[in-house]
C-alpha cells in the first residue's frame, strides 16, 4: 500500500476546495491511500511546495512518485500557509516542487496537489483517467 501525507499548514478550507478535495481522495486507486496529517510523520521523505521548486510534468511526476514510493520511507508534501513555508524546512527537505509558476491561495493549491497525486495514480495503475 502506497500511503502519502499532505500536511497541509495554514487555513482549514472552504467547503468548495474541501468538497474537490475529498473527491479526488474518495477517488484514488486501490493501493494508493491519502492522508491528511498536521506535520510530517518522523523520517519522512519530505516535498516541500515552492514556487522555486522543480516543475514536473504529468507523466514526470508520475515516475517521480514511483520512484519516492520505492524507497522505506513514508512521503510528506508540505503546502505552507498564508506566508509559505518555514525556510529551515525547505532547506531540510528532500525536493522542493512547484505546482504552478502562478502564485496559487493555500486551498487550490491543495486541490490541485490532490488531484496530481490522484491523476499519477491513476497512470501508475493504468487506469485511463490521463490523457495525453
Amino acid at each position: 500500500m502506497a500511503k502519502l501525507h499532505v500536511v497541509a499548514l495554514g487555513a482549514r478550507l472552504r467547503g468548495w476546495a474541501a468538497e474537490a478535495r475529498e473527491d479526488y481522495l474518495r477517488r484514488m486507486p486501490r493501493g494508493y491511500e491519502v492522508a491528511l496529517v498536521p506535520r510530517p510523520p518522523r523520517g519522512a521523505r519530505v516535498v516541500a511546495l515552492d514556487e522555486r521548486g522543480r516543475e514536473f510534468t504529468t507523466r514526470q511526476f508520475a515516475a517521480q512518485l514511483a520512484r519516492w514510493l520505492a524507497e522505506p520511507a513514508p512521503l510528506a508534501f508540505v503546502i505552507g500557509g498564508p506566508d509559505g513555508l518555514d525556510d529551515k524546512l525547505k532547506r531540510d527537505a528532500a525536493q522542493l516542487m512547484r505546482l504552478s509558476a502562478l502564485t496559487l491561495p493555500h486551498a487550490l493549491a491543495e486541490v490541485v496537489l490532490v488531484e496530481q497525486l490522484y491523476r499519477a495514480a491513476t497512470l501508475l495503475t493504468g487506469h485511463p483517467y490521463h490523457r495525453d
